[in-house]
């Protein structure tokens, strides 16, 4: 089992096929999504990776979070979200997830905090028929009608679907294609639409429902921190110093 990365959700456009046939797209992009910790079974009961995403100003990080981010040695990050993995599916702690983790044409599952639609009515928010247009009917039109019994049960049960609240719910979209990824801007395109506003963060994971392809790297393509800290062999060689100076 592989872990998933932290996105923000950039917009929608299209892609066009060598047919000619356009593809409606989501832009999701990966802002600096890094390993901030590990969870093992000794300690934690689990196996599961923690990742962090954006950043966030010093200031505005409280002192034990800073100095959990300082022990993984990553800027304070804007969002957490834990993936469960498998033993071998573990990354290193700091490092950087890039666009390849996810291969073209494979299924990921989106998961995001739906649009906010404010207060609505059993026929918008649940798909009611409403009451008749006419023979009696006046007024109450969109009216969900009774909500109870008579005498038998005489109430109305819990959770009955009512006018309410719309929106802000936790939402997953299964099976979504892969079109494109692009690793220098970190950018992944996704086929359809994905929930949540512009600039809202979601995750992506493999798709449970459908096979990991082979090509898929495991346990996942990223940048490692030691490799970018370390200079290349070139700027390490200018760097020396000379024999004789």
């Amino acid at each position: 089992m592989r872990s998933g990365v932290i996105a923000q959700k950039m917009g929608m456009t299209r892609l066009f096929t060598e047919a000619g046939e356009h593809v409606p797209v989501t832009v999701l992009r990966l802002a600096q999504c890094q390993v901030v910790a590990h969870r093992n079974k000794d300690k934690d009961g689990y196996v599961a990776l923690q990742l962090g995403a954006g950043t966030r100003k010093v200031k505005n990080v409280s002192k034990p979070e800073r100095g959990r981010f300082a022990v993984a040695k990553v800027e304070p990050k804007r969002k957490i979200a834990e993936f469960r993995v498998s033993e071998d599916g573990l990354i290193p702690v700091g490092a950087e997830i890039t666009a390849d983790h996810f291969i073209v044409g494979q299924y990921v599952d989106v998961t995001g905090t739906s649009i906010g639609k404010g207060f609505a009515g059993g026929m918008k928010r649940w798909n009611f028929g409403g009451l008749r247009a006419s023979h009696g009917v006046s007024v109450s039109h969109r009216s969900i009608g009774s909500t109870g019994g008579r005498q038998d049960p005489g109430k109305t049960f819990k959770n009955k679907k009512m006018p309410g609240q719309m929106g802000v719910e936790r939402v997953t979209t299964l099976n979504l294609r892969v079109m494109q990824t692009d690793v220098e801007r970190g950018l992944i395109l996704v086929e359809g639409a994905v929930p949540g506003a512009k600039g809202g963060w979601i995750t992506v994971r493999d798709a449970v429902k459908k096979s990991l392809p082979k090509e898929a790297p495991k346990p996942g393509k990223f940048k490692s921190p030691a490799a970018e800290a370390a200079p290349a062999p070139a700027e390490a060689a200018e760097a020396a110093p000379k024999e004789g100076a």
